[in-house]
């Protein structure tokens, strides 16, 4: 096996946007797959998605839009952060998403309104011109507020009442359009959960979502550390009896945190604890046995969710997920349900 091995499960990226498609019922699903799909290959989850019954793709940039581009010509992009290269926008046949003076032409326009999130928008609706195709806020704590978003919509609403009825209204993001159907509005625009991860940081089956990424490896090495050996940078990790260590390719260099120290893993389909200091391209486990040089070892998959691994590290399962490294000098990358 390689170092390592990270497989993308399109069928379940499917059967999340299906669950997604009927949450909101009667409202347009937006897949949104800005910083390479949240680590999961834009190129294979913008069209998996689209084909699954997603209405757009959202990205972050105008080059991120110009990539999906080459990839789906005909496909709606909606770009969500700041551009300033309007003449790229319009050459690649983008949407742009817009929160200051002066709104630009000969491209279609949502106008960007911010009700609380106190990021980019306008603080009240501006004079529209004939290319706004779309009016939307960004909801700052749908996932753990849910009182805050609804004083959102209700600014939201305030604003754009009146406006003419073709122009689409969107705020929902992935927690919104689970949990405050409110929101739900003319789009919803999900990435989070597309990739059945939790908005909550709870169990992603408590809203009918699979997870999409896996990540395995195997033990490289297995060792028995005497009474006050240790393992690792600092000696964070010293045996107290005879301790059966193995040691997994895998580090902070390849998306697994130094601070994931006390996570656990699967070896051999069993949870063990990460000790030590995880350094770039390693980290130990305490074993309860010798086990053989490659011996399976799952870091996320299996019924191990990555929410777990973002609780011990004190963050959120986006991040995590944005920053594991499945390019080829470092692991393998596997597609399945193609």
């Amino acid at each position: 096996m390689p170092r390592s091995e990270v497989t993308i499960d399109l069928g379940a990226l499917r059967r999340n946007v299906v669950r997604l498609l009927d949450v909101l019922a009667a409202s347009e699903l937006w897949a949104v797959v800005k910083a390479d799909a949240y680590g999961h290959g834009t190129a294979d989850v913008a069209p998996a998605a689209l084909d699954a019954g997603a209405s757009a793709v959202c990205v972050a940039t105008v080059p991120e839009g110009q990539a999906v581009r080459h990839v789906l010509p005909g496909a709606r992009i909606v770009v969500l952060g700041p551009a300033d290269d309007v003449r790229a926008a319009r050459e690649a046949r983008l949407e742009l998403c817009v929160g200051r003076e002066p709104i630009p032409q000969g491209v279609p326009v949502h106008v960007k309104l911010d009700t609380g999130m106190g990021r980019y928008g306008f603080d009240r609706l501006p004079p529209l011109t004939p290319n706004v195709v779309g009016l939307m806020t960004h909801l700052a704590t749908a996932d753990g507020d849910p009182a805050f978003a609804e004083r959102q919509l209700q600014v939201f609403r305030g604003q754009v009442a009146g406006s003419d009825p073709g122009v689409l209204l969107h705020a929902a993001n992935s927690a919104a359009a689970l949990r405050l159907p409110a929101a739900r509005l003319g789009a919803a625009r999900c990435g989070i959960a597309l990739y059945g991860l939790s908005p909550f940081g709870t169990d992603p089956a408590d809203d009918g979502l699979e997870p999409v990424l896996s990540w395995r490896s195997e033990l490289a090495r297995v060792k028995r550390l005497e009474p006050r050996e240790s393992t690792g940078y600092g000696r964070r990790f010293v045996a107290d009896r005879p301790t059966w260590i193995g040691l997994v390719p895998v580090g902070y260099g390849d998306g697994f945190r130094r601070d994931l120290t006390g996570t656990e893993v699967l070896v051999a389909g069993e949870r063990r604890r990460v000790v030590g200091t995880v350094s770039m391209d390693s980290f130990a486990v305490e074993l309860d046995r010798e086990l053989p040089v490659g011996t399976p070892v799952t870091l996320v998959g299996d019924g191990l969710l990555l929410e777990e691994h973002a609780r011990a590290a004190g963050t959120i399962d986006y991040e995590l997920a944005c920053g594991i490294v499945s390019r080829p000098e470092r692991a393998v990358r596997r597609v399945v349900g193609g």
